[in-house]
């Protein structure tokens, strides 16, 4: 039996799915319902039960407080492996496999690293598990296992492989000899087309959509890629080589990595290797790369509708309607994406949904804070969102767990007033420590030294009013740390 280590890849940004997804909370760690698509993804291969290896998660240190508090909820231990900048996949895949090598380096079998985006949804789970016990055949015999979607529709939006002839490989796993799907040798990938060469495509039957999900030995990948793309494998061994362990994280050392190229596994191995096989498999799949895509996915009523959230509707056909926080009311509209968040509306047309990316883009320009984060903001010892803004002042209600605390700090260009609404609040102000309760308050002058501590078993609920010249949130001086942050 095959040991799988799944790796799974953080390092989206989500653009698409603006307003919802923003640089410091993207699409994977958005709340869909009870889960993020993260955490179904992590539940997904956990489904593979004895077979299991170690997890291998790769994101950037923004995200790294998310990654391991929903690996914590769902009982999952690994490695989270943290990339000093988004470099593609090709390199994130590197690092997994240098590390998978390391921790397997004294075991007689290497196991496979199954990749995986942490952002795609999947249905039926069983026959996405099918795929994977087939894929083991391939990957075993030291092939580079791609899963291949069977097409329902002449699709612009993915890329493609076209599949050659049926590969034989000798089973000896008696158990799954009756469910084996068949493999097939790749001809070639075919990037997103236009809509008159997928309709050719969908009528052959001879292509898939390319899922990115992979299966492969972490030997086979580094031979591969030290073959088609040197510069990658030398560069991210190097960092790997100058690696640290920081708590519950696995830091690369910037420098080295910021050498490597930023290449996808298809530019950098897939197109060129002589191993790629591909496994067709039948089932509800979507990247969820745009509006439209969560549209397609979504419970619908009698008029095409799919609606989250507070919706009011009247004489509406074929729409997508998001309220996160506020009412949304709507009549005499057709095929539009209506999605509000507490700072931003976005309304757009369904079969236009991929042009938020151009929207985006003009609101990083313009440099709008909308793009970089919600008004509630997680962080490692809590949460909190802004309620008030303007000029020279900012009020913000914090929440902070039991047993938490923020770092000691200080600001250059703010003063703070706290006020503590629910719980105990321990307080450092430079060489003195004050405890407060409900309704009490203090106050933080500029340049002065401080952090606050929940020591209680609630959670602490405070209201923190700023006023300065600049409140921006990188005016803050971190001195000490228990989550290793240094801005």
């Amino acid at each position: 039996m095959s040991i799988i280590c799944p790796v799974i890849l953080c390092g989206g940004s989500g653009t698409r799915l603006w307003p919802l997804s923003r640089e410091l909370y993207p699409k994977q760690f958005m709340e869909l319902g009870t889960d993020t698509l993260f955490a179904r993804t992590l539940k997904r291969v956990k489904a593979l039960g004895d077979q299991l290896g170690t997890f291998f998660i790769v994101c950037n240190a923004e995200h790294r407080f998310f990654v391991a508090g929903i690996m914590q909820e769902l009982d999952i231990k690994g490695a989270i492996i943290l990339e000093p900048e988004a470099k593609n996949t090709a390199p994130a895949i590197a690092l997994a496999a240098l590390a998978a090598k390391d921790a397997y380096k004294n075991n007689a079998v290497e196991p496979l690293l199954l990749i995986l985006p942490s952002d795609h949804d999947i249905e039926p789970i069983e026959h996405f598990l099918q795929a994977v016990q087939s894929a083991c055949l391939g990957a075993e015999a030291d092939k580079i296992m791609t899963f291949g979607i069977t097409p329902t529709r002449p699709e612009t939006g993915f890329g493609y492989i076209k599949h050659n002839k049926i590969l034989t490989l000798e089973n000896n796993d008696t158990s799954n000899q009756s469910t084996q799907l068949p493999i097939y040798t790749v001809e070639k990938f075919v990037e997103k087309p236009q809509l008159t060469k997928a309709e050719e495509f969908l009528k052959s039957g001879a292509y898939t959509w390319n899922s990115g999900m992979f299966l492969v030995k972490p030997s086979v990948y580094l031979t591969e890629l030290e073959k088609y793309s040197p510069q990658i494998k030398t560069c991210c061994q190097q960092a790997w080589s100058k690696h640290t362990q920081d708590t519950d994280f696995i830091r690369i050392d910037k420098e080295l990595f910021s050498q490597t190229p930023a290449q996808s596994i298809d530019y950098a191995i897939m197109e060129h290797t002589k191993l790629a096989c591909v496994l067709p498999i039948a089932l509800k799949w979507s990247d969820l790369g745009s509006w439209q895509s969560f549209y397609e996915t979504s419970p619908h009523d009698d008029n095409k509708n799919a609606i989250i959230g507070d919706v009011v509707i009247d004489n509406v056909t074929g729409c997508y309607l998001h309220s996160s926080q506020r009412l949304i009311a709507a009549s005499g509209i057709k095929d539009l994406a209506v999605i509000d968040t507490a700072d931003a509306v976005l309304v757009i047309d369904l079969k236009q949904s991929q042009e938020v990316k151009t929207l985006y883009n003009k609101l990083k320009a313009a440099k709008r804070n909308e793009i970089f984060a919600h008004t509630k903001v997680y962080r490692p010892w809590g949460h909190y969102s802004v309620l008030a803004v303007a000029e020279r002042f900012q009020v913000k209600s914090i929440v902070v767990n039991p047993q938490a605390c923020l770092s000691l700090q200080l600001h250059h260009h703010r003063a703070e007033h706290w006020v503590v609404v629910r719980g105990t609040a321990k307080i450092i102000l430079d060489d003195k420590e004050l405890l407060l309760c409900e309704n009490q308050s203090t106050y933080i002058p500029v340049g002065v030294k401080h952090s606050l501590q929940n020591p209680g078993m609630i959670p602490l609920e405070i209201i923190e009013i700023q006023s300065g010249a600049y409140l921006g949130e990188d005016d803050i001086v971190r001195f000490e740390d228990i989550y290793g942050r240094n801005k």
